[in-house]
């Protein structure tokens, strides 16, 4: 992780508070980084909030749709993984680093860009690490069936899931989900709950009416 260019080094004392979880900063009499990510949290929400603003004409609900897309857990965990954030992050002991600690890791450096070189060097961390996703259009995991309810509900059509089969003993289920627009099955899906296999139905239903990937 080399945040050189937005004027961290490694050996920051702000930075080495982003990167420690209350675990640890119990088990070390250290400070943890929850007060940075709180922070963090506004600032990026802030620069989301500008972008869509000065780059799309679109109105306030859609603006906010968007933006909530980008600043979800499973945006700000992707975004760690371009910069090997959890490869920093201290935990305590047995502690095992889960996405919503990437998150909110995550907000917490940008917290110590903000508060060490300002807005300007927060916002150019931000948008060169969430742009391309953003340009690419992903849609994140949790995402799916809210995306392409919005899709539907455009062209004024309903949707629904029905679950086509199950199988296996209680602990180990898999599920197979089709979900239909106006009546009609427009893609199935499989997974290891019903949650995840309509999810994984809205994703193919996307893919085949949006193009997206």
């Amino acid at each position: 992780m080399d945040l050189t260019k937005y004027g961290i080094n490694s050996d920051n004392p702000l930075l080495k508070i982003a990167l420690t979880h209350s675990s640890y900063a119990n088990e070390h009499h250290a400070s943890d980084y929850e007060r940075l990510e709180y922070l963090g949290d506004a600032v990026l929400e802030l620069v989301m909030s500008e972008y869509y603003y000065k780059n799309s004409e679109l109105k306030e609900g859609e603006m906010t749709k968007r933006r909530s897309r980008y600043v979800c857990e499973e945006a700000l965990d992707a975004y760690a993984d371009t910069i090997n954030l959890k490869k920093y992050i201290k935990v305590g002991e047995g502690m095992v680093i889960n996405a919503t600690i990437t998150a909110d890791v995550f907000e917490a450096v940008i917290a110590v860009i903000y508060l060490n070189n300002g807005l300007s060097k927060a916002r150019e961390f931000i948008m060169d690490i969430a742009l391309p996703f953003i340009n690419n259009n992903t849609i994140f995991l949790s995402d799916y069936k809210s995306y392409l309810q919005e899709l539907v509900q455009t062209d004024r059509r309903s949707v629904e899931y029905r679950v086509v089969s199950e199988s296996g003993p209680d602990h180990n289920k898999s599920f197979e989900v089709e979900v239909l627009v106006d009546n009609i099955v427009f893609a199935k899906g499989k997974g290891k709950s019903k949650k995840a296999a309509e999810q994984d139905a809205a994703k193919k239903a996307i893919e085949l009416s949006a193009g997206v990937k």
